[in-house]
């Protein structure tokens, strides 16, 4: 009798062991499987982002693009911002593939570096535009430049036709008729009733220098320089270009080849946005002016 209830003892403790055994297994599984499916998971999410890497100027360009990241990552798109003092460097790097797309540049600048350069690219869209603005630290009005004042221009042929035709605009000077105004240089200057020299051996970052150092009677001087060295246009130019109908309208560049991609036409689409349009307004207050 004692041996039967010990063998019996025996086997319950056996069954015992085993159901304990088969439960940790499966909780085991259990778990494992759900790690497996959290990972699947991430992977999948990590799949579904869009690395889109713009090249942009610090100001204004890379501020708007910040604001609109958080937006694009609701839409599946990781924006990555690479910052670029040196101009001709963003275009570069567009071409070579480092960049997939640069956001700092207007329309003639972008037309004239792709017919410098040979550059295969197109434009997917304006968002803003700078407006240049005549500084002056020795006079308050224009009507106060005197006879024979030496005016400070950008070195970049690119900016003449644009800071000429404000120039124009504001009835200092006067251009040959029938030019592409665009594309106007200082010798394209048919009239000029003050005698001002015009002096344009300065790089267009380094204007703003030439200001605070008093050069020159008046310097013009792109939005985005000043707004660089925290000079607000609206307050100290004695000028400023109206932007209306502006040819100068900031652009996003891109290769030709990925001008129709999803990538791009969504950050278009957030970069014209109500929302970025609002924010742009606000932030600078007419220095820089939203395309409508």
């Amino acid at each position: 009798m004692k041996k039967w209830l010990s063998a019996l003892v025996l086997v319950v403790l056996v069954l015992a062991l085993a159901a304990c055994g088969a439960n940790d297994k499966k909780e085991e599984t259990t778990k494992s499987s759900g790690n497996d499916n959290k990972e699947e998971k991430t992977e999948e999410q990590t799949s579904e982002n869009t690395t889109l890497v713009v090249g942009a100027s610090i100001n204004p360009h890379a501020v708007i693009l910040e604001q609109a990241k958080p937006i694009l990552e609701k839409e599946g798109i990781d924006l990555q911002i690479e910052e670029y003092t040196e101009y001709v460097l963003a275009n570069k790097d567009l071409s070579n593939g480092d960049l997939d797309a640069n956001f700092y540049q207007h329309i003639p600048y972008f037309e004239g570096q792709i017919a410098e350069n040979d550059y295969d690219f197109a434009n997917a869209g304006g968002v803003h535009i700078e407006p240049i603005g005549i500084y002056s630290n020795k006079y308050k009005k224009l009507e106060e430049l005197p006879e024979g004042a030496t005016i400070l221009l950008s070195n970049s042929v690119s900016d003449h036709g644009r800071m000429l035709s404000l120039l124009e605009a504001k009835g200092l000077i006067k251009l040959e008729e029938g030019i592409d105004k665009t594309k106007a240089e200082i010798k394209d200057i048919k009239e000029n009733p003050k005698n001002f020299t015009f002096d344009d051996g300065t790089a267009p970052e380094m204007l703003v220098q030439m200001y605070n150092n008093d050069e020159g009677d008046a310097v013009l001087i792109n939005s985005n320089f000043a707004l660089d060295h925290n000079i607000n246009p609206l307050e100290e130019a004695i000028a400023l270009e109206a932007s209306d109908e502006s040819p100068y309208v900031n652009i996003v560049a891109v290769r030709s080849e990925d001008k129709d991609s999803e990538a791009i036409k969504k950050l278009m689409e957030v970069l014209t946005s109500k929302e970025i349009q609002d924010f742009i307004i606000e932030e600078w207050n007419g220095s820089v002016v939203p395309v409508k």
